[in-house]
């Protein structure tokens, strides 16, 4: 392996635990990602990764109840839990539809109400660490979804309020409402962030900085485009990224020609792309933890090594180099 200071190099150490933003609650420093159970994994595979992931040290689980439809990975994730569940922190997510009714999804304090009660049956707990506003609604003031939050706080069912998908400025108008009206306050964001999809890194990241938020990112691998199974522009596509609805996210050539350089970089330093793409994405001074998803056993041990992976400054640039800041848009509410 190359000894220049430009390289990254592993460090012996095992899992650390980060500040979960403002608020008393330690996590380990990677998150894992459940949306795979029920879906890509069945639930031997899943008992075996929540297994592994114990032993590794992990203690942070994400989910949410749109997973796998129907809530079946909640469900998995609950019967893993058992006796573990006061050593572990998990989160799950309220927003996308779970039927066909008419309100069957959103933000609305009905749909709230009565969605953490479904998840929290399917979790077999009777709490949720971080509760997440998973997408924004544009039929639902903020108010209400925050009202509905501080409520669930003042019950006990939700200990920490979380967002995923929101603009920054959205996030931030939320923040001053919660301060105005003493409501619940948004204490974790969820963004996608990874070298091919940077928006975070315009207000979003600034903002949690300034406010405290803990950021959890999802997507490190841009659903698998950042490995060398996908690292080639001929059009051939494996595993999540074969999918119509996130090939459609990543159709853009110059983000295959990207992976491709990327890879490259991967093999001079002498790792593996994925475990690198995680490193990458976590190395960033605003991200509290990367989340990866796996579905092997194997997988789960090569991501982890990505929070054991001292990206240097000058590994970071030159990895960053090669994907352009997207161009900043402002997000037009008046036509």
């Amino acid at each position: 392996m190359p000894s220049s200071p430009a390289y990254g190099r592993r460090e012996e150490k095992s899992l650390q635990y980060v500040q979960l933003g403002r608020t008393g609650t330690r996590v380990s420093n990677i998150c894992f990602g459940t949306m795979s159970f029920g879906s890509y994994s069945d639930a031997s595979t899943a008992r075996a990764m929540y297994d592994h992931c114990r032993e590794l040290g992990i203690n942070f689980f994400d989910c949410a109840n749109s997973y796998a439809g129907g809530g079946k990975a909640e469900a998995i994730l609950g019967d893993l839990l058992g006796s573990d569940r006061d050593r572990v922190v998990i989160t799950t997510k309220v927003c996308r539809p779970m039927s066909q009714d008419t309100n069957g999804s959103g933000l609305s304090r009905r749909h709230i109400m009565q969605e953490v009660e479904n998840s929290l049956r399917r979790l077999k707990t009777d709490r949720i660490d971080v509760y997440f506003a998973h997408h924004y609604d544009p039929y639902t003031p903020p108010e209400e979804t925050l009202r509905a939050f501080d409520d669930l706080q003042r019950q006990g069912k939700i200990i920490y309020a979380g967002v995923s998908n929101w603009a920054a400025w959205r996030i931030a108008d939320a923040i001053g409402i919660s301060r105005r009206e003493a409501l619940a306050r948004f204490d974790v964001v969820q963004p996608m962030y990874n070298l091919v999809k940077r928006q975070a890194e315009f207000e979003l990241f600034p903002l949690a900085q300034v406010m405290g938020l803990s950021v959890m990112v999802f997507s490190p691998l841009a659903s698998g485009l950042l490995t060398r199974a996908n690292a080639n522009t001929s059009g051939q596509r494996s595993g999540r990224l074969a999918e119509a609805r996130y090939l459609k996210r990543y159709e853009d050539q110059r983000n295959f020609e990207i992976a491709a350089e990327f890879c490259a970089i991967a093999d001079e330093v002498g790792v593996d792309p994925a475990m690198l793409a995680v490193a990458w994405a976590a190395s960033h001074p605003a991200v509290t933890v990367p989340i990866i998803g796996a579905e092997s056993v194997e997988q789960v041990g090569n991501y982890v090594e990505a929070v054991n992976f001292a990206m240097t400054p000058e590994l970071r640039q030159r990895i960053s180099d090669l994907s352009p800041l997207p161009t900043y848009e402002i997000e037009r509410t008046i036509d």
